[in-house]
């Protein structure tokens, strides 16, 4: 009688993991070369050389005063009158008032209790109508 060897196939309800640090890393390399990160959205200042002071006469100053508001009040040089506008008319009272004088400075101060985002729309106004003379303070 001849003996014949059964053999048994197992079937394994197991899941094979020999290749899963394999899939990882292909996955982990894939993601990583096919992600693209969002640029930083920030203010672009060029902050000028360290140098001497100089003296700025007022009236080539426009003032610029952000109120925690959201008002912006805008005053002349060393003129007493205060004109209050949205951060959006900056933009038209300067090129009015660079038209007039060429040598304009705007000096933007914020109030300390007054949002981030006022700022950033004053500013953005001054850039939109090629401010580049621009002086950023904190009012105290």
């Amino acid at each position: 009688m001849a003996v014949m060897d059964k053999k048994k196939s197992k079937v394994s309800d197991e899941v094979p993991s020999s290749s899963m640090a394999d899939i990882a890393f292909l996955l982990l390399i894939f993601f990583l070369v096919t992600t693209t990160f969002p640029k930083d959205a920030g203010l672009a200042i060029v902050l000028p050389e360290q140098g001497e002071d100089v003296a700025v006469s007022q009236r080539n100053i426009l003032h610029i005063v952000i109120q925690p508001n959201g008002i912006v009040d805008v005053k002349r040089g060393e003129s007493p009158q205060v004109q209050q506008v949205r951060p959006e008319d900056v933009e038209s009272i300067w090129r009015q008032d660079v038209a007039a004088n060429e040598n304009l400075i705007a000096a933007v101060k914020t109030h300390p209790d007054a949002p981030y985002r006022f700022m950033v729309d004053v500013l953005d106004a001054l850039h939109t109508a090629g401010a580049e003379r621009i002086s950023l303070q904190i009012l105290e």
